[in-house]
């Protein structure tokens, strides 16, 4: 581990404990300016969250991104299960919550005040937060080792902005509120399993890297700590929350690989039956019901044998529901 540890985080590019303590912890030093530049960016980075989520604009949200400081009381999580201090622990897990309800609070604040010309639950910020996948939680892993490491090591601080934008930390909140201040709490719950799989990668790579860097055996003696028992227990909490925000990012993952079999098997389904200038414009899941949307001009064949496709597709054997829209494609000469 040493090897490790010398070429991730090089001996002089290492930042001690006191210097880690006093970056993350929002109440050592200079408390007051800490805490209150915590909540001033907190609150504008919300704001501005909010804003291009129900605007669906991009650069806006990522702006927030840049903006957002709750990385550093996450951070702080993991330096104070490191370090066996309890007290930075408790801290930084009020600090988040904390900022979880104001910014969730301001997004349905927001909802229901700005104008929203278009369906807000429609657009791209919102669909792309709200149901997250295996591949979001391995780069939030990822990201979450490069911000660990980015804190840890002097020499590479300039990175931060971009680990910012990568893991997203406010925006997907912002989501959650707007999501339950227009009525959709399914939504909501999607867009706090991201938010929430960021923390939990977030915390995992900072104990791990840290550990690597040897906070623990710095630490002093007769720190106010956590006794080893009580750390492991940290160690099993962060186990049972990675596990619980897994299982519904792999089961979207199953969920949208199925959905694009079907469609593909719909597709065939449709060209062996010789149905012209047919669409297949959707896939939705709903319990053990999956709905196939079709746009065809012409009358659709049986749906029985596309069943039978169906069922040997997906493990159990869902009901099929085809939607057929009728249509007519024009073209210009």
């Amino acid at each position: 581990m040493f090897g490790i540890a010398a070429h991730l985080i090089p001996e002089r590019q290492r930042r001690t404990l006191d210097e880690l303590v006093d970056r993350l912890d929002l109440n050592s030093g200079d408390v007051r300016s800490k805490q209150s530049a915590f909540w001033i960016m907190l609150t504008l980075s919300a704001i501005i969250a909010v804003a291009g989520v129900i605007g669906d604009s991009t650069a806006t949200v990522i702006g927030a991104m840049i903006v957002a400081p709750l990385s550093t009381p996450i951070l702080g999580i993991g330096l104070g299960i490191v370090s066996g201090r309890g007290r930075l622990v408790a801290t930084s897990v009020a600090y988040v919550l904390a900022g979880v309800v104001v910014v969730t609070v301001l997004g349905v604040l927001f909802a229901q005040v700005l104008p929203n010309p278009t369906n807000v639950l429609t657009n791209s910020q919102v669909q792309g937060r709200t149901s997250p996948t295996v591949v979001d939680l391995v780069a939030a892993l990822a990201t979450g080792l490069v911000g660990a490491v980015a804190v840890t090591r002097r020499d590479v601080g300039d990175v931060l902005p971009g680990v910012a934008i990568a893991i997203s930390l406010v925006p997907p909140l912002g989501v959650v509120g707007v999501c339950l201040g227009s009525g959709a709490p399914s939504l909501a719950l999607g867009a706090f399993v991201l938010f929430a799989s960021n923390v939990v990668a977030m915390v995992i790579t900072a104990v791990i890297v840290f550990t690597v860097a040897g906070i623990a055996r710095t630490d002093t003696a007769g720190t106010v700590g956590t006794p080893r028992p009580r750390r492991a227990r940290a160690y099993t909490v962060l186990l049972v929350a990675l596990v619980a925000v897994a299982v519904p990012m792999v089961i979207n993952s199953l969920t949208s690989l199925w959905a694009g079999q079907v469609a593909d098997a719909t597709r065939d389904w449709l060209d062996s039956a010789g149905v012209a200038s047919a669409e297949v414009t959707d896939v939705v899941w709903s319990g053990d019901t999956v709905t196939v949307n079709v746009l065809s001009p012409g009358a659709l064949p049986p749906i029985d044998s596309l069943q039978r496709t169906v069922d040997g597709l997906v493990p159990w054997d869902p009901q099929l529901v085809v939607v057929h829209t009728t249509g007519s494609r024009e073209s210009a000469n």
